[in-house]
């Protein structure tokens, strides 16, 4: 297959507030997202009246875009077809001020595109994923782009891309590394590498998978950040759905409430918490106060019917914590 780099015009328009001293490169997939959810209650293999939205995603070009909204300055390297979809994604991706001149398209490739349904609550119901294309994001790509991952103050990957270039980013970076596990069984080509991450953000079922500990409990949930962080990864945020969230590294452990919101769609709020993430290691923020302002900024993605919130910002998430206060619980 012939590789090209992307070739787009560049905006020079940055979002409000962007920080020019905090960089980071995300690594993983682009997606065409199309949603569904149902007025009503979801009724399965039948018609059911609802909205459906057409939107341009993927877990890694939604944390850029999350990172952007928060103030990062982000570059994309990523895969796209030469589709319709793949001129759209570039032009959003400009838009909203995320580098993609270094991605990669690739002549006669679909863009993949990511088919979800929620429920009426808002949560999600099924999904569909076509990323063959990711297939592509391939070490020697990875390698011609070695500079740029080396400026760069934060490296963000998901397990989209192939395990050999998880394992190449593993060996090669010299920044923090970044990884969502995206799915159980994508997570697997994690294993291999958990010690060489800065910062690894499973829910309860890929932590349970890359620990081999069953959380049933507080207990089995401490052993189980316990068992990962004994690989040498430096902090690990178990996601627990609407329970809140276990923040966790050497000497020191966690637990936090959600952040109330008006939840119109969850689908997107651990990439605004990966984000977040990131932009809480820019500023050098202890543990506790990284894991308030990751969980702020989740609530925030939820309110918003698309997957990125454009409400979204480090001003809007600074107030969720001010206004807010959670206490952390006993473990």
């Amino acid at each position: 297959t012939v590789q090209m780099p992307i070739t787009v015009r560049i905006n020079t328009r940055r979002p409000a507030g962007k920080n020019k001293e905090c960089r980071a490169v995300v690594v993983g997939g682009v997606n065409v997202d199309i949603g569904g959810q149902p007025f009503l209650q979801l009724v399965m293999k039948d018609s059911n009246p609802g909205k459906v939205t057409v939107s341009f995603g993927g877990v890694g070009r939604n944390i850029a875009h999350n990172m952007s909204l928060l103030g990062i300055r982000t570059e994309m390297l990523t895969a796209l077809g030469d589709d319709f979809y793949a001129s759209g994604i570039a032009a959003s991706c400009q838009e909203a001020g995320i580098g993609i001149s270094r991605a990669l398209r690739l002549p006669g490739e679909s863009t993949s595109t990511y088919l979800y349904l929620n429920d009426c609550d808002g949560d999600m119901a099924m999904a569909v994923s076509d990323m063959e294309i990711c297939r592509q994001i391939t070490p020697d790509y990875l390698a011609s782009q070695l500079a740029l991952l080396h400026d760069a103050q934060v490296v963000v990957f998901d397990t989209n891309i192939p395990e050999e270039s998880v394992i190449w980013l593993a060996d090669h970076s010299i920044r923090p590394l970044f990884a969502d596990c995206v799915s159980t069984k994508k997570a697997e080509k994690l294993r291999p590498v958990l010690g060489k991450l800065h910062t690894l953000k499973p829910n309860r079922i890929e932590a349970e998978l890359l620990s081999g500990i069953h959380i049933c409990d507080d207990a089995s949930l401490r052993q189980a950040a316990e068992t990962l962080l004994a690989t040498g990864l430096q902090r690990v945020f178990i996601s627990l759905g609407s329970e809140g969230v276990l923040a966790a590294e050497r000497g020191k452990m966690v637990r936090l409430h959600c952040y109330p919101a008006e939840v119109k769609n969850v689908t997107g709020a651990g990439d605004a918490f990966m984000a977040a993430l990131v932009r809480a290691y820019a500023e050098q923020l202890p543990l506790e106060e990284a894991a308030r302002y990751a969980s702020a900024a989740a609530s925030i993605a939820t309110e918003s019917i698309t997957t990125i919130n454009p409400a979204l910002s480090a001003e809007a998430v600074r107030s969720r914590v001010k206004d807010h206060p959670l206490a952390a619980l006993d473990l």
